[in-house]
């Protein structure tokens, strides 16, 4: 086959309706995938600011059933006043949450978490948003992605032994954790559906509030 014909049988392949349906696929393809980003990827736009977290196994294999002192007691960089220690919450229930700016699932999880705040703010539920990011390099995305997104919640950063610690070497993010008074985890979350996560939040945070600490 000739040059040219090749050429033009390329051309009348690639009809409209076929260019449609291709690009639909794809984005069904990218909707269904993109659950859960890895805490190891670099930011897509900017390397320079990807995070510096590398989360492996733990020393300790055992499922982390509490929050261990390691991370109740380290001070996480907050992006306004007082480092975040999240034994200054202990006795409440806490929603903890692991994220980055540059995840796609982190940025459609957080309205639902703007949501869940407004609501379960006034019942004593403290929420806590951590990214995995380098502080430094991220300090304006953040900065920026609080503003608008509206986050009224505590954002800031977590540090490589918190963000390790909690993963139990799984790096997707998003990750949630619905903590009781007493430190145990109820519920852990990893990754983000729309369809199911929010109300799945909802369900285990009113398990905790129920419970006596």
């Amino acid at each position: 086959m000739s040059e040219r014909k090749k050429v033009l049988k390329d051309v009348k392949f690639w009809t409209p309706l076929r260019l449609v349906a291709t690009v639909v696929v794809l984005g069904l393809l990218a909707a269904f995938g993109a659950s859960s980003c890895n805490s190891n990827d670099p930011e897509p736009k900017t390397p320079a600011t990807s995070t510096t977290v590398r989360p492996g196994p733990p020393p300790n294999r055992a499922a982390l059933n509490t929050l261990p002192r390691l991370v109740l007691d380290a001070e996480n960089r907050a992006t306004t006043g007082a480092p975040i220690k999240l034994s200054n919450y202990s006795g409440k229930v806490m929603l903890i949450n692991l994220w980055a700016t540059w995840c796609g699932p982190c940025r459609i999880e957080t309205p639902e978490l703007v949501k869940l705040h407004k609501e379960f703010q006034s019942r004593g539920v403290e929420m806590i948003g951590l990214s995995t990011e380098d502080p430094e390099a991220s300090e304006e995305s953040v900065s920026d992605f609080v503003r608008e997104y509206k986050v009224g919640y505590q954002i800031g950063w977590a540090t490589r032994e918190v963000a390790q610690t909690l993963m139990q070497g799984r790096t997707s993010i998003p990750q949630s954790f619905i903590i009781a008074r007493d430190g145990r985890i109820v519920k852990r979350f990893i990754g983000f559906n729309p369809q199911t996560t929010p109300a799945q939040l909802k369900e285990a945070l009113e398990e905790a509030l129920v419970e006596k600490g």
